[in-house]
């Protein structure tokens, strides 16, 4: 790990996870997840203060980055709900199958190397009547937005920490295994369009 990923990766990407739009953003989503959650990419535990406690009763928090888990405790101790560190990455989520009765996925399927096989994990550990709950930027629907997409995408994946920032958030989510059931989009206001368009609902094992 280099000089960046360590020292100051870490910073940008707490300070990009705690601007106003995507606060908004996990006050939509984040309270939707009960019971026993599994949260895929935790970083900096920016979700935690949004869930409902009286719904959800323990929390798994997958997080392989030392510096982001570092980032979190702060917020972990305020937080009321138990919670558990798991520090593989998410190819390799070390629970039971049918263990988890929510996946919350927020800004995270941008960045996992191996996307499938962490969607077939999630699907694995997720219980049959159990939901995932999401939340993620992506392609846009404008050809012009997409165009620099492409464009400031090598660039982008160094700065961001491997964003790919046009992935097609819907088509992965269904070609692991998973059907959407709610979904919503639109570009987040005070955002750069080419990584603002977000999505965002819930989906079921298809």
């Amino acid at each position: 790990m280099g000089l960046y990923d360590h020292y100051i990766l870490p910073r940008v990407l707490n300070a990009a996870m705690s601007t106003k739009p995507i606060r908004y953003q996990r006050k939509k989503v984040v309270p939707r997840a009960e019971g026993r959650v599994l949260e895929v990419g935790f970083g900096a535990g920016h979700n935690l203060p949004f869930y409902d406690a009286t719904k959800v009763s323990h929390i798994w928090a997958l997080e392989p980055a030392k510096e982001m888990r570092e980032r979190a405790a702060e917020r972990v101790a305020a937080s009321a709900i138990p919670l558990e560190f798991l520090d593989l990455p998410g190819e390799k989520i070390p629970l039971d199958d049918a263990s988890a009765d929510t996946i919350l996925i927020t800004y995270t399927l941008c960045t996992i190397p191996d996307v499938m096989a962490a969607l077939t994990q999630m699907r694995r550990v997720l219980k049959p009547q159990g939901r995932m709950i999401f939340c993620e930027h992506g392609e846009a629907p404008d050809e012009n937005v997409r165009r620099w997409q492409r464009r400031l995408m090598p660039a982008w994946k160094v700065i961001g920490g491997g964003c790919h920032v046009g992935r097609q958030i819907p088509k992965l989510i269904a070609d692991g295994g998973f059907r959407i059931e709610d979904m919503q989009t639109m570009y987040l206001p005070g955002t750069p369009r080419f990584a603002g368009f977000n999505y965002w609902g819930s989906a079921v094992k298809g």
